[in-house]
């Protein structure tokens, strides 16, 4: 069922940090001729992750973009990055891909750390194979790691191959069960194809049987032939998996060793015959059908290079000279890794990077009209957070135009300026991606910047109340100052806010100078003795006095101000503190800790139930003061193999 011209074709690679996708992106790349050796990661000699700070962290930070020619089919790869804290580059990227293999490592309890991936893949209808790597470790197990990954998903799996285990118990080839032949493994060789074992005669029939049961769950005919005991032929088992595969209804599993490149042309294969082109995705995705329509699923800033635009042709062919959402095009370049080409023009199917094309964004559709859009995933709301200072304020101009830059390549980080604390708040997904946006900032504008922790914005508020005389007077030559005031101050209940009123008899008080006595009260309220707001609090004008030549609007809010700083001490003044409303998701079986993250800061559990939609998952309620949920996040996925996460918002204040 392979497209007679699928166009060129977009795999992305995914999969939690250290399962060997880089690795295995290298080892594509070799096997497919698009690069003369094969890197290392060790070495720093790696086509992907070529940027200062993945070779320092070793660590994808980045996509890697690779397009190149296999069997004489055009392809592009993406390897994604693989830590929890930058999943909406995955996303990203697995929206323009025809299809994403995940790849894990061979450790059962860790499948869990596939769920936010596999949940997406599903939710998207992104057909996607399971890539089960290392399997040259030591107690490496596929059937276990299947049967852990069935768990969470919502798709069948389908094994579609079986290990070979050498005498020493370890895994040494596979069997195909779709054409039933047998390969043998050697590191950094091509493997070898050799009889079916003897002892695997059984073993490979169950499992070929079982693969042929689950395909016949979504084809009648195939059904039959398995009821009346008919062998179906292997090209309608395969026309079964292609077309299975591309309604995202079952998720193919392979498995080798990217370390020994081993299970690399298997793969390869399978990507090759099953993987739909260009317009079945873009079909699947509901974009146009006709012009020129293409996609921008990532944005870069590259020094002296400017912005880069990648981008995913869906139709028609994009060039030099067009214009697209009112943008010109220019310096249409073709990538492998951090080298490229001008190309000058892409057609369908292509990933390219545009230069320069300042008014498009990241998830925006080109075309011609401008006027097209599509479904794209919001970035995922941030759950850490930095506070940034420059060493001058003259610099702020320029780490304004530097942090632009960053939020535009990550949507996922969010900067702005905090009203209440006057601080620049720099917020993400943790850490990691934090300190690598500062890295990126420093660089990018030259500045030195230091970081804290977010300030909190406290507030205050008053438990008892009592009346207060103030009179302001200043004479200093030609017309004085004057305003006499006596107010009344009562707290109010939790959450009312302020209220002003007065009970002026007799113009003790000109009515022109009344609301400039609630002027000068608002002004003591908003930033209070100490820098805390103070809350939730009714002041009464009852009497006062003025002077028909000394008296005018400041002399009364300095009287204001006066009589409420004088009675502050006898209203019995308390600290508030800001309390949020949280929502930690996990996998059930890490709900205990969560609940003892939230006591353990001062939170007060409202309960939890099960996540909606999600097997196995659960939703723990609480309230927990905002100064405790500065780093929560760090402790969540410390308990959870790095996949929990929260959201939050105020909820009250309460007494610190």
């Amino acid at each position: 069922m392979t497209e007679t011209n699928p166009g060129a074709r977009v795999a992305a690679l995914v999969g939690p940090y250290s399962s060997g996708k880089t690795t295995l992106f290298e080892d594509i790349l070799f096997a497919a001729e698009a690069i003369p050796r094969r890197g290392s990661i060790k070495d720093g000699t790696t086509i992907g992750d070529a940027s200062p700070e993945a070779r320092a962290r070793s660590m994808s930070t980045e996509m890697n973009i690779a397009s190149f020619d296999y069997l004489g089919d055009p392809w592009t790869l993406i390897d994604c990055p693989g830590s929890v804290e930058l999943t909406y580059d995955a996303q990203c990227a697995m929206m323009v891909a025809d299809v994403t293999v995940v790849v894990c490592d061979p450790k059962p309890e860790r499948a869990v750390t596939l769920s936010p991936l596999l949940r997406f893949l599903d939710d998207r209808d992104i057909p996607h194979f399971v890539y089960i790597n290392k399997m040259d470790h030591e107690d490496a197990s596929v059937r276990a790691t299947f049967e852990a990954i069935q768990g969470i998903s919502s798709r069948p799996l389908l094994l579609r191959e079986i290990p070979i285990r050498d005498d020493t118990g370890q895994i040494s080839g596979m069997v195909d069960l779709v054409s039933e032949r047998a390969w043998r493994w050697e590191p950094h060789k091509k493997s070898e194809m050799i009889t079916l074992p003897k002892d695997l005669e059984t073993a490979e029939g169950e499992a070929r049987t079982t693969l042929l049961e689950s395909l016949a769950d979504f084809d009648d005919d195939l059904m039959m032939e398995l009821l009346e005991d008919v062998v179906p032929s292997t090209s309608e088992v395969y026309e079964n998996l292609v077309r299975d595969l591309r309604k995202d209804l079952i998720v193919p599993v392979f498995f080798g060793s990217a370390e020994n490149e081993n299970g690399i042309n298997r793969l390869m294969k399978a990507l090759r015959h099953d993987a739909p082109g260009v317009a079945d995705t873009a079909k699947r995705l509901g974009l146009p059908a006709s012009g020129k329509v293409a996609q921008v699923f990532s944005t870069a800033h590259a020094g002296k290079a400017g912005k880069l635009s990648f981008v995913r042709v869906w139709n028609g062919e994009v060039a030099d000279g067009d214009v697209l959402n009112g943008d010109r095009v220019a310096n249409v370049r073709r990538h492998l890794g951090a080298k490229s080409d001008l190309v000058g023009k892409a057609a369908a199917g292509d990933v390219v990077s545009l230069g320069r094309m300042a008014e498009v964004r990241t998830g925006d559709l080109l075309t011609e009209s401008g006027k097209e859009t599509s479904d794209w995933p919001a970035p995922p709301a941030p759950m850490f957070a930095l506070a940034l200072h420059t060493e001058h304020h003259a610099d702020e101009v320029r780490l304004s135009a530097a942090l632009a830059r960053l939020t535009e390549a990550d949507p996922s980080i969010k900067a702005e300026h905090n009203q209440e604390t006057g601080e620049l708040i720099l917020a993400g997904q943790g850490a990691i991606q934090l300190q690598l946006g500062l890295s990126t900032l420093e660089t990018d504008s030259g500045l030195k910047l230091t970081q804290t922790t977010p300030k909190v914005p406290y507030r205050e508020t008053l438990t008892a109340g009592t009346t207060q005389k103030a009179r302001h007077k200043k004479q200093s030559g030609g017309h004085g100052e004057f305003a006499d005031v006596e107010i009344e101050i009562k707290p109010l209940p939790r959450g009312t806010g302020f209220t002003f009123d007065d009970r002026i008899v007799g113009g003790a008080v000109p009515k022109q100078y009344i609301p400039a006595v609630e002027k000068g009260v608002r002004a003591f309220l908003e930033k209070g003795p100490n820098e805390h707001p103070i809350v939730d609090v009714a002041v009464t004008l009852t009497d006062g006095g003025h002077h028909n030549v000394d008296s005018s609007d400041m002399a009364f809010q300095k009287a204001a101000i006066k009589a409420m700083s004088e009675a502050l001490p006898r209203c019995k003044p308390i600290k508030l503190e800001p309390v949020h409303k949280v929502c930690l998701s996990v996998p059930s079986e890490f709900t205990p800790k969560v609940q003892r993250i939230v006591t353990g800061r001062r939170g007060q559990l409202l309960g939890f139930d099960a996540k909606p939609g999600w097997s196995g998952w659960d939703e723990v309620q609480a309230l927990i003061p905002q100064v405790e949920m500065t780093d929560i996040v760090t402790e969540l996925r410390s308990v959870s193999l790095g996949v929990g996460t929260h959201v939050s918002e105020f909820d009250h204040l309460q007494k610190v």
